[in-house]
This record gives C-alpha cells, structure tokens and sequence, in this order.
C-alpha cells in the first residue's frame, strides 16, 4: 500500500493538471487585427475584445498583421492551432473580396470557423479641408474635367476601404487616383496632413477627424443621417443614390476548433456587445451593433459566401 500512495498520488496530480488544462480559456488569446493600429477594424476589435477578456477572465491581446489588404493576417491566423487561443477580426474585404483579388491565397472560407458578428458600419467619403470643392457635388465636376488627378487614399488593395473606393468610382462614374496604404490609420493620417485629396472609409473611422474639423466629408452611404454625424448628408441627398453599401465587422476563429470553445467564444461576444459600455462605444463611433441572429455563427456563414459573389461582379472590370 505504502508503494501504491506515490502512484496514486501522481495519478491525481495528473487528472487535476489535465482537468486545468480543459478549462477554456486558462491563457491570453491574440486577436489578430490584419491591418495597422488606426482603422475601423483595429478601433472595433479593441473595444470588443476588452470587454470579453473581462468576461472571459483572459486577455485578449492584439496583434496587428498588415499587409495584402489584410491578406497577410487572415494567411497567419489560417495557419494558427485550432484551439481558441488564435482569433481574427475579418470584414468584407478580407474575408470575401479578397478571393476575387487574390486568386492564389494560402486559405479558402472554409480556412475559417465565424465566431459571430460584432457590428456594421457605414461608408463614407471623405476629402482635405483645402480641396477646392465644398461638397460631392463639386468634387466630382472635379474629377471628371481631370480624370486621373483626384486621389483618394485606402487601406490597401482587398481592403473594404479599397472597396468602398470602387463602389464609389462604379457608382459614380469617374476615374480617381487610388493610393494603398497598410491600413486606414495611416491613409487616415495622409488626408488630414494634406498628402491625399481624399479617402474612402467607414463613418466609424472617419468620426473622430470630422468632428474636429481635420477632414471635410462629402457624403456616408446609410439610408438615413447618422446620429452622431448630423451635417452630413447621406449619398443620397449628396447626389449619388447609387452608391448603397454597408460594411461589417465579425470574429473568425481557424476551422476545427472545438464547438465548446467556439460556443464559450460566441456567448462572450455577444455578452460583450450587449453591454452598455461597447454598445455605446460603438453607437458614439457611428457602427451599428450586431443584435439577434446576427450574433449567430450560421448569419456570418450565410453571408461570407453572398459577399464573396457580391465582390466578385463589382471587381470583374
């Protein structure tokens, strides 16, 4: 008996280490934000992913992967154990354009196991205060007496600012200058320093700047005025009913993590998103916060696939 006692006592010292082990999430997650510190993605996944560390007892730890329109992130975190301690923020232009743009990526939608929506935001066109154009209307007499000339500064090719730049020419029809950036931050910091004439990007990014009065916006593309954006017209009451588009922001994980990771993942997400300190976070960064079915991983999946079609026949020129 007294030789079975160190036996016995390991047995449980290693039935308790691997019941700890279970325990989901017992370490950080990384978060991977596929572009730079300073657009509408990095702001989002910032403010949600603190509030589900508190949540979830875990830091959620960013790390910002440029590159490739935001390619090069979703390529890292494709690769990533599947095992929840690896998440992505994805949008329309890194989880669906990007396919159309890139055809010989290392991951596919099924690379990818969708957490759940986090919220939608608007597209906005914005230009430098001392462009010679006080609205969308005299800025695109501008651009089409000077084709080519007008510039308008992106995320990146593949980005969702990239296409909101190409709804906006399509729509439109005028042919601008359009400059990548590795993320919206930087092309952000380029307008409001004068080195671009504009820039396409979500209402949510853009907020900050015009309110103090550091860029000067022409339009957001929303069925009404945005709330915390009150003087600017929306694209319809600028002139250009036709451009219509409404951006998103969800949480990837890479596929085959288990399904009670992935389910303690999505009840923190949406926990986090309900509560009022996000909630009006968002709201105050003119997004509209995911609700209902829209929290679902089967909403995120539907919709991958509608907008990878979607993008497809608006890049097929």
């Amino acid at each position: 008996m007294t030789r079975l006692l160190p036996i016995l006592a390991a047995a449980v010292i290693a039935a308790t280490s691997a019941v700890a082990q279970d325990v989901y999430p017992s370490r950080p997650i990384t978060m991977i934000v596929p572009f730079a510190p300073g657009g509408t993605s990095d702001v989002i996944a910032r403010i949600v992913s603190e509030e589900m560390g508190n949540i979830l007892g875990q830091r959620l730890v960013i790390e910002n992967v440029a590159g490739a329109g935001g390619s090069t992130g979703l390529a890292r975190g494709a690769k990533s154990p599947a095992d929840g301690y690896t998440l992505m923020i994805g949008n329309s232009g890194t989880n669906a354009a990007a396919y159309t743009i890139y055809p010989n990526l290392p991951f596919t939608t099924e690379s990818f196991a969708p957490v759940g929506l986090i919220a939608k935001t608007m597209p906005a066109i914005a230009i430098r205060n001392d462009f010679p154009a006080a609205n969308l209307k005299e800025f695109l007499e501008y651009a089409r007496k000077n084709p080519g000339k007008a510039s308008l500064a992106h995320a990146g090719v593949g980005s969702s600012n990239y296409l909101i730049c190409k709804a906006f020419m399509q729509a439109a029809k005028v042919d601008v200058l359009l400059i990548g950036y590795r993320g919206a931050g930087p092309a952000l910091n380029d307008l409001m320093g004068g080195h671009v004439d504009g820039a396409c990007d979500t209402a949510t990014s853009f907020s900050g700047a015009i309110q103090g009065k550091q860029v000067k916006p022409l339009m957001v593309a929303s069925p009404a005025r945005i709330a915390t954006l009150p003087d600017v017209p929306t694209a319809a009451e600028a002139g250009l009913p036709e451009f219509q588009q409404e951006g998103w922001n969800a949480i990837f994980a890479p596929k085959d993590t288990p399904a009670p990771v992935m389910a303690i993942l999505n009840a923190a997400l949406r926990k986090a998103v309900a509560s009022a300190r996000v909630s009006d976070k968002l709201k105050q960064l003119s997004a509209v916060p995911a609700s209902g079915d829209e929290f679902t991983p089967e909403f995120v999946r539907v919709l991958v696939p509608k907008e990878v079609e979607k993008y497809r026949v608006l890049l097929k020129d």
